[in-house]
């Protein structure tokens, strides 16, 4: 593995859109000093390469390029209760039937409660009933030969992205949703429940965690926080699901719990696919985040654990890998979160924070990205070390089916 993955090197181009995100940021708020940039003055630089010296950063809130935002509250005609959704008048505090606290938003949808079980479908020719047969010697052959291009990743992220959608429009009716007038943090958690259930956690010191297709998020944190996390965790599940497709489409089988197990496996349980995960949804997270505010904590730490298995060379290889699929994932994500909502993600983050923007975890960013044979082939390189080793680990993946 160490010999292939170190040939994707080869493979990489630079990361155009990021490049010049980046140069914007660093140079036109000039809130760095003492920095070293490793470009000449056209648009291939290598911001990886960046160097830092010590205590370089000045508190300007020049940086964030945003505008300030005011929020009026519109005059509210109704009160109603966030348990039976009865109406009352705007002079009345609780509910008699429910015993609760009147909310002020004259019937506003309470997100947080709509239920969503979705499901995201692949139909194909077979359909394996058990690891044994999915992971037989004949499919791992198929996996090897990988009859897999460019254009099956695209179909694949297209029926992704319109499924997602197919949900998001079915809950805004069926729920008789006014999209436009929720704020921030509720469209950004209606639009994840497009693809996963969401639930609150109360305990533990993580932001939030993905697990068995739900986002669990920490509902006591800020909402920029929470938003961030959403995205962080809906990128792990996004990146799951293109890889469970693929397996489908080599071996025209229809997507099943058994597939999604398979891919779950294969994304947590390999040193390399655990980094390349990770730093995808860091770096999908990033996008959506103020600059100064990244944070590859979580990635850090999977690093330091695996210093001794993987050389720098190949860690950054990881991230480059995980950079191609970020874009992708990004792609699918701002077919609803698009400028105006980034805007007001922006708005949110400028309310809540109160620490001064770090700009250090920049150097975190890897500005280049696979072309198209390297993305393909990387993809034949996570499946079939992924596939090899799950067929050897069906204890691991039953555990996983039965989570």
């Amino acid at each position: 593995m160490t010999f292939q993955l170190k040939g994707l090197s080869k493979y990489g181009c630079d990361d155009i859109e990021k490049i010049q995100l980046i140069r914007e940021v660093l140079k036109e708020s000039a809130v760095l000093k003492n920095i070293h940039y490793d470009y000449c003055d056209d648009i291939d630089v290598d911001y990886a390469k960046m160097s830092y010296d010590e205590d370089i950063i000045e508190e300007r809130s020049v940086c964030l390029n945003v505008d300030s935002v005011s929020f009026k509250e519109d005059e509210l005609e109704l009160k109603y209760c966030p348990e039976c959704g009865n109406k009352y008048p705007r002079d009345e505090t609780i509910c008699p039937d429910c015993l609760v606290h009147l909310k002020s938003d004259s019937g506003k949808t309470d997100v947080g409660k709509i239920e969503s079980k979705q499901e995201f479908m692949f139909t194909a020719k077979n359909d394996y009933c058990d690891f044994e047969s999915l992971l037989s010697s004949e499919n791992i052959s198929k996996i090897n030969q990988f009859n897999f291009s460019i254009k099956d990743y695209t179909e694949i992220l297209f029926l992704i992205r319109k499924q997602a959608l197919g949900h998001f429009d079915s809950m805004i009716k069926a729920n008789e949703i006014d999209f436009d007038s929720l704020e921030i943090l509720d469209k950004v958690l209606l639009f994840s429940k497009s693809f996963v259930e969401v639930d609150y956690k109360s305990a533990g010191n993580q932001l939030g965690y993905f697990e068995d297709n739900t986002i669990f998020i920490d509902d006591r944190q800020t909402k920029s926080l929470q938003i961030t996390t959403l995205i962080h965790e809906l990128s792990h599940f996004i990146l799951k699901e293109m890889f469970a497709f693929i397996l489908c489409k080599i071996l025209d089988a229809s997507k099943n719990a058994l597939i999604d197990a398979v891919a779950v496996f294969i994304l947590s349980n390999l040193p390399f696919t655990q980094l390349i995960d990770e730093y995808c949804a860091h770096n999908v997270e990033g996008r959506f985040t103020i600059f100064g505010y990244q944070d590859y904590s979580s990635f850090h730490q999977i690093e330091m654990s695996l210093k001794d298995e993987m050389s720098p060379e190949e860690i950054e290889i990881t991230k480059m890998i995980g950079n191609t699929f970020a874009n992708s994932i990004k792609e699918i994500l701002e077919s609803v979160i698009d400028r105006d909502l980034r805007e007001e993600i922006k708005a949110q983050f400028l309310n809540d924070v109160l620490d001064r923007p770090n700009y250090r975890e920049l150097a975190m960013e890897n500005c280049q990205m696979l072309n198209e044979e390297g993305l393909v082939k990387s993809i034949w390189l996570i499946l079939s070390e992924g596939c090899e080793n799950a067929s050897s680990n069906i204890d691991r993946l039953s555990a996983i089916l039965n989570d």
